[in-house]
């Protein structure tokens, strides 16, 4: 089942954002702290309450086994920028123990629902490079690249 997320995922949440945070860690410990979560308890009930934030996840009788933070985006009167609705796919996460089950594509299945029940444009998000699998992911399910940021370690 996948539904929005509340007070009671924390903890489930906070365990699968230390596994994301570890993946990134390992790729790149100069940017990543091992092991970490990017939101607290309280930041992360605080983000639950906001509907320009959803977080939904899945859901079995074996507890969280992933979930997918979005970002409601909108540039209106930019100068160069059109005023479209963008859904921003902030961290999707599935449990490293039931990867392989199609939850990942349960989950991006359901936000791209919600995203053209609710007038979205488009969905976005960024994958580390580092990350092969989750960008092998996303092409395969109908992402393509939209801009490309280059670095110069110093």
């Amino acid at each position: 089942m996948i539904r929005r997320a509340c007070v009671k995922d924390i903890e489930a949440i906070l365990r699968l954002l230390v596994q994301v945070n570890m993946v990134h860690h390992e790729g790149r410990p100069d940017l990543f702290n091992g092991p970490a979560t990017k939101y607290t308890s309280e930041e992360l009930e605080e983000l639950l309450k906001d509907d320009s934030r959803p977080v939904f996840v899945y859901e079995d009788g074996n507890g969280v086994e992933g979930y997918c933070f979005c970002i409601h985006q909108q540039h209106l009167n930019d100068n160069i920028l059109t005023d479209i609705k963008t859904l921003y796919i902030d961290d999707l996460c599935v449990d490293e123990n039931v990867r392989g089950k199609h939850i990942g594509s349960a989950l991006l299945e359901h936000v791209t629902g919600y995203a053209r029940e609710q007038g979205y444009y488009n969905i976005t998000l960024n994958v580390w490079e580092l990350n092969q699998g989750a960008k092998k992911f996303y092409l395969n399910h109908g992402l393509g690249v939209q801009k490309t940021v280059l670095e110069m370690i110093l």
